[in-house]
């Protein structure tokens, strides 16, 4: 739950401390006395300087957790339709904490903005996306989720080794106890989600404070989110996506370059001379290509802007460089329209907001 919304917004840490300790196993530690571990923590000192015995006393207190392993191994099911999936992120509910909280954060997100070209709404609806501004960051120990799929998880072990040792780098940086920080069940963590990879080379001290706290300072969590989005390609002042317009013959062509929903990127000029244009475009364009976006709408709502394609009722959009740029963040295509749609509500509520 979001503590006050004021200029000293933050995550109550009594409320940390409280999930930590919460569901950890008694007994004798899972990892301390592994070989695997071990020599795992013998690469750690010899390539990063680590404390054997300190990283030994750390693994003896990290726990397997079954529930994440249950949680990677479920079965793969058909995506849902965008009409299935946006209403969790874009309701009344979320579009009015988004607002408070950008009232409460202006000033941070005015200077994120200025700084790296990302909008203050693009910032606000991402962190609203991945975690409700701080409702839900996760319950899991950092350090029991990446142990558990390092060394209990052969599938991706090699991949969260590598995290593992970039969250063991940030929390000896940072001043933590490794035991400490709680995420995800895959280990990502904060406001932003990050996964420690991400943390270390992204995540801003950006209230000045002298550490980066992803949990309790939206400061941080704002110009985090927004360095990254700049460093993964996001252009200034160019935008997001418009509506797709196509002649009548144009459809099917359309249709066909669609691959989950979504298409190569191709030059706009391409496109238009398929018959495939954008109702708005920048006076001054990125001349970088496009791609064309399906989403699927309810069948039974009244969408002026749809149409019938194959039989379902969609909405298709000319997605710009700034789409992609998300997609860097997660590369669901629902999960970036989700970003883009709650942005542009969050805008136009915080425009009609008396000043």
């Amino acid at each position: 739950m979001l503590a006050a919304l004021g200029g000293s917004w933050s995550l109550p840490r009594g409320a940390i401390a409280r999930a930590r300790d919460a569901g950890a196993p008694a007994g004798p530690g899972h990892y301390g006395g592994r070989p695997d571990v071990l020599r795992f923590v013998d690469e750690l000192v010899a390539a990063d300087g680590f404390s054997r015995a300190k990283l030994v006393r750390s693994f003896r207190d990290a726990r397997f957790r079954a529930s994440i392993v249950e949680a990677m191994d479920r079965p793969l099911v058909a995506p849902p339709k965008w009409y299935e999936y946006a209403p969790r992120f874009l309701n009344a509910g979320r579009l009015g904490s988004g607002i408070e909280f950008w009232r409460a954060n202006e000033a941070t997100l005015a200077r994120a903005e200025r700084e790296f070209g990302v909008p203050a709404e693009i910032v606000v609806a991402i962190l609203g996306v991945e975690t409700y501004w701080g409702r839900n960051t996760g319950g899991y120990r950092v350090l029991d989720a990446l142990s558990t799929l390092a060394f209990d998880y052969p599938r991706r072990a090699a991949y969260f080794r590598g995290q593992l040792r970039e969250f063991l780098l940030f929390a000896r940086e940072q001043g933590l106890p490794a035991l400490a920080p709680l995420g995800s069940y895959a280990g990502a963590m904060g406001l932003p989600q990050f996964m420690p990879g991400n943390v270390r080379h992204y995540a801003l001290d950006y209230d000045g404070d002298g550490t980066i706290d992803l949990w309790n300072s939206a400061a941080d969590s704002i110009g985090s989110v927004a360095n990254y989005l700049a460093r993964h390609d996001w252009l200034r002042g160019q935008p997001v996506w418009s509506r797709a317009v196509l002649d009548g013959a144009a459809a099917a062509g359309a249709m066909a370059r669609l691959d989950g929903g979504i298409s190569e990127r191709r030059p706009l000029e391409a496109w238009n001379a398929d018959g495939v244009g954008a109702e708005r475009t920048p006076a001054s364009m990125a001349p970088q290509p496009v791609g064309l976006l399906m989403l699927e709408e309810d069948p039974a709502a009244d969408d002026p802007g749809g149409q019938t394609l194959a039989g379902e009722r969609v909405s298709l959009w000319i997605v710009f460089p700034n789409f992609y740029a998300i997609t860097r963040y997660n590369r669901s295509r629902l999960y970036a329209a989700a970003v883009t749609k709650l942005a542009e509500e969050l805008r136009v509520a915080q425009d009609a907001l008396p000043r």
